[in-house]
């Protein structure tokens, strides 16, 4: 039933629900952000980065001996400390604040004092052990340039939809898009996982997919609502959700889809290799997909419809509709109340609609035109000129046949 789009799932009918869901989400990742806030990477903030080789002489280098030794050596603990990889190619990554060239030479005796890493001779060499200073105004460029991108793709879409489609449309995708940043940005801070640039072209990228998300059912939705105003068949609520059940498959299978290898690199990333470059990308385009598809469906087609709503057009259309369905139902309990049967599934889905009532008889009209001649009192609707009324049975009067 959900591939044949006929599913019957009331998602417009329960805006209510799905605002308090996505609102209750917001509330919750705000907070995170502003009592929590961000791990910024070290691209940001600036700092040192001293990498090494995962195997000593001694064996396998543990996170928690390097932190010992850190300490030792400087006398103050490091940002972060991480392993990343495995086997031979596993490497122990420290990141700290800024370093002068007096420390990283201490820090890097003392780290190959302790652990003798192996390097690529295959014997302990204090070469092995690399450092890196990141500058912070680095960082800041990155910065401002992914908000200058994202103030240029929202204009640009904001002035797309509202051409394409209509000007409520185009403020429900917007609202859809800033709810998606919010929520994916608020599980960055509650996971605790470290801002990198990768995870900025992350989320610009998941934001091109969610807006993809959103002009398919919006889509329907235009194609649905088309020549709505002069019919009684159905409400603007109505036919956008039926719109939403005609794409929801599509979203599904588009999300997983999409889903899926993200999971993989997930996997590949933060299990494998460790928290990196691969775990940032893939966590937030992983979230991305989840709620852009969410927002998508539960929460821009309701924005639209409400707003629609408030159009005096759509509202009185809505009025003409309860108006027609009540006078089925009378007709109905009318016809049950003379001894026919009641109709108890409600108002009868098979009444005509005005239009269609007034096409059928215009195309009478113009076939007895045709004809030349004027229905007989009785005659049957499209019945031959000259032939008998309905009901009329036996032979005409003339001679009696022998």
């Amino acid at each position: 039933m959900l591939y044949r789009g006929n599913g019957g799932l009331d998602i417009v009918g329960r805006s209510k629900t799905w605002y308090a869901v996505f609102g209750a989400a917001l509330v919750i990742c705000i907070l995170s952000m502003v009592i929590r806030g961000f791990n910024f990477g070290i691209d940001f903030e600036g700092g040192t980065s001293v990498q090494m080789p995962a195997a000593g002489a001694n064996g396998v280098i543990q996170t928690g001996q390097v932190e010992e030794a850190y300490a030792g050596a400087l006398g103050f603990p490091a940002t972060s400390i991480q392993s990343a990889g495995q086997g031979a190619t596993a490497t122990i990554i420290i990141r700290s604040e800024s370093l002068d060239i007096g420390q990283v030479i201490a820090l890097r005796q003392a780290l190959f004092d302790r652990f003798q890493p192996i390097g690529t001779s295959g014997t302990p060499d204090i070469n092995a052990i690399s450092d890196s200073a990141v500058s912070a105004s680095w960082g800041g460029e990155i910065t401002q340039q992914a908000l200058v991108a994202l103030a240029v793709f929202l204009v640009l879409v904001t002035i797309y939809l509202s051409f394409y489609f209509e000007r409520r449309m185009a403020f429900a995708a917007l609202v859809a898009l800033a709810n998606d940043i919010i929520i994916t940005a608020g599980v960055y801070s509650l996971v605790g996982f470290e801002v990198s640039p990768a995870t900025v072209i992350g989320l610009l990228t998941i934001l091109g997919f969610s807006l993809y998300d959103t002009v398919v059912v919006f889509d329907k939705v235009r194609e649905n609502t088309r020549g709505l105003l002069g019919l009684t068949r159905r409400t603007y609520a109505e036919a956008a959700n039926l719109a939403v059940n005609q794409t929801l498959m599509r979203s599904l299978n588009t999300s997983l889809i999409a889903a899926l290898p993200l999971i993989g690199l997930f996997v590949v990333g933060v299990v494998l290799l460790g928290v990196g470059v691969l775990g940032d990308l893939a966590l937030v385009q992983l979230v991305g997909t989840i709620i852009g598809a969410a927002s998508s469906v539960l929460l821009a087609t309701p924005i639209v419809v409400d707003l629609a709503m408030r159009d005096k057009r759509w509202a009185a259309q809505a009025e003409k509709v309860a108006a027609r369905r009540a006078k089925a139902a009378r007709r109905a309990a009318t016809a049950g109340g003379a001894g026919g049967e009641p109709d108890a599934s409600g108002p009868s889905t098979d009444v005509l609609d005005t239009r269609e009532v007034a096409a059928a008889g215009a195309g009478r009209a113009r076939i007895t035109a045709a004809s030349g001649t004027t229905p007989r009192p009785g005659a049957r609707p499209g019945a031959r000129p000259g032939s008998r009324p309905a009901g009329k049975t036996g032979r005409p009067s003339g001679k009696r046949r022998k």
